[in-house]
């Protein structure tokens, strides 16, 4: 016979261990807003490959299209757009299926996973949309050389800082717990044997 659960206490539980918490929706949610509105901006003041310089040989909005990776990695590679669309969808369920292996149950490791699936649905929906069919990418930071000439950091967006600020916050999640559950019991915070006072 299969065991039921005793109490509805029990049934929660079980649910909230398996369901994806809210706050990782909302934070997903808010990056995917962000990054859309934003990208909007962009378009609506910029034609492409227009520039508006914001502090001159150091910043600047630029509105180019990659349909590559990242930092425009296999930009000019054929087929590059829908090729990595199918892989940031399989990266989002691999997210989602193994989020309890992410520290979710802890609150920087919900806030890392909601912006990482917030970054890849925002990048996903430009290489999706029928009028784009590539990521819009328009923060860009640059130097002028010696020559004049440009050099730059590869122009990215707000979905593509949430992806790697969740990286990292997703890092710290998991390091920060497996080092207070690796400490040898009985060791105070300090990491030095606790002293005993003799009794008076």
């Amino acid at each position: 016979m299969p065991q039921t659960l005793g109490s509805n206490a029990t049934v929660e539980e079980a649910t909230s261990s398996t369901a994806i918490p809210m706050t990782v929706w909302m934070v997903a949610g808010g990056v995917l807003l962000l990054d859309q509105s934003t990208k909007s901006l962009v378009l609506s003041l910029l034609a492409y490959a227009q520039e508006r310089v914001v502090v001159d040989g150091f910043f600047k909005f630029v509105h180019w299209g990659n349909a590559g990776a990242a930092w425009s990695l296999f930009n000019n590679l054929a087929g590059s757009n829908e090729m990595l669309a199918v892989v940031s969808l399989m990266a989002l369920l691999f997210l989602m299926f193994s989020r309890n292996q992410f520290e979710t149950s802890t609150l920087p490791g919900r806030i890392s996973m909601g912006l990482m699936i917030g970054g890849i649905l925002g990048n996903l929906y430009d290489r999706l949309h029928p009028a784009r069919r590539h990521v819009i990418d328009f923060i860009y930071f640059y130097a002028y050389r010696r020559s004049g000439a440009e050099i730059g950091f590869p122009a990215f967006n707000v979905a593509d800082s949430a992806i790697c600020v969740g990286v990292g916050l997703m890092l710290v999640a998991m390091y920060v717990p497996r080092r207070a559950t690796n400490r040898p019991p009985g060791l105070p915070d300090r990491d030095r044997p606790a002293t005993h006072q003799p009794p008076s």
